[in-house]
């Protein structure tokens, strides 16, 4: 591992820390993605910026100008991005963190609104939207504060940790599970549940880039199976965890845990088109607890997902208005 360009912050304790995380992307995009941090109403004692290069073909920093002095580069070796988020958090001094993937961006009159309820109201979490576009500049609407779990009682939980500004305390020992696609799926949930203040912003102050490098472009047959079965591990985790949990965590974890399995099955309908394999995954399913999903009120689309999931023809139809 590598630490040849110090950051320039002054000493003390930045309010946030952007981790930056970066892999064999056009380095034009890490520079943009840089610029938005850089724009935003900041003094250089409140910002510090990592940039975590998981072992990219080439190092970037060459083509990133003076740019190069306002944040801390470390180049590791080809780990995954779970590793290169670890390592930015335990490189970062700020007292909150925010993830950004070095293809994307923040849309910065959305986003500073999110700085200034940080500013205000000192919260554990601020949570915003990912856009594929740019949105207009405009007054953010926000709730709260709540605790994690009544905010998961009462919400779809965002997974993606791209998608909110969080306390680097709140963490305690938390970190990413190293060497699984969709870690976000595992680490989110625990975040939320250690949080006492929760203020969730209407912003769309994450601008996500659609392209055929990412991750969920791919579709060989080897990726989907180690796609699908990261997350039946995700699953049967938080499933354990949920046994020690107080009874109102519980309830809230179990929402997500039945989210998730939702998704799950769906995405076996979707990207293996097998009938045969999407039985095989309910009877594991089945086996451990998980289904059928339980009858609640969540949303509109799980109810009808678990009505029709919860028979055998059913799953055929599924497996025909899917694919």
């Amino acid at each position: 591992m590598q630490t040849p360009y110090p950051s320039s912050s002054a000493p003390g304790s930045p309010l946030i820390t952007f981790v930056v995380t970066y892999y064999n992307l056009p380095t034009q995009w890490l520079s943009e993605c840089l610029d938005s941090i850089l724009a935003l109403p900041l003094g250089e004692d409140e910002r510090e910026i990592i940039v975590v290069d998981d072992g990219s073909d080439t190092s970037p920093v060459a083509e990133l100008g003076d740019k190069i002095d306002a944040i801390t580069y470390i180049r590791q070796h080809n780990s995954g991005l779970s590793v290169a988020r670890n390592l930015g958090i335990e490189a970062c001094r700020g007292q909150y963190i925010q993830f950004v993937d070095g293809d994307d961006k923040l849309n910065g009159q959305v986003y500073e609104q999110c700085i200034d309820i940080v500013r205000k109201h000192h919260p554990d979490i601020v949570t915003f939207h990912l856009s594929e576009k740019e949105p207009p500049a405009g007054k953010v609407e926000f709730e709260g504060p709540v605790d994690g779990a009544t905010y998961m009682r009462h919400h779809n939980l965002r997974a993606s940790a791209c998608g909110y500004l969080f306390k680097k305390k709140t963490l305690v020992n938390l970190r990413f599970t190293p060497g699984i696609l969709h870690e976000d799926e595992e680490f989110t949930p625990q975040l939320f549940l250690r949080s006492e203040k929760v203020f969730a912003t209407s912003a769309k102050a994450y601008f996500y880039r659609e392209h055929g490098h990412s991750i969920t472009h791919k579709d060989d047959k080897e990726w989907v199976m180690q796609r699908l079965a990261d997350t039946r591990g995700v699953l049967y985790r938080l499933a354990e965890m949920t046994d020690t949990l107080p009874a109102a965590e519980r309830e809230a974890m179990q929402r997500r845990i039945d989210q998730l399995t939702m998704d799950y099955l769906y995405n076996v309908i979707k990207l293996t088109h097998s009938g045969k394999y999407l039985e095989q995954c309910v009877a594991e399913l089945t086996e451990k607890g998980l289904f059928p999903l339980p009858d609640k009120d969540y949303t509109q689309k799980y109810k009808l997902f678990r009505r029709i999931s919860s028979s055998r023809q059913g799953r055929r139809l599924l497996c025909l208005i899917l694919n």
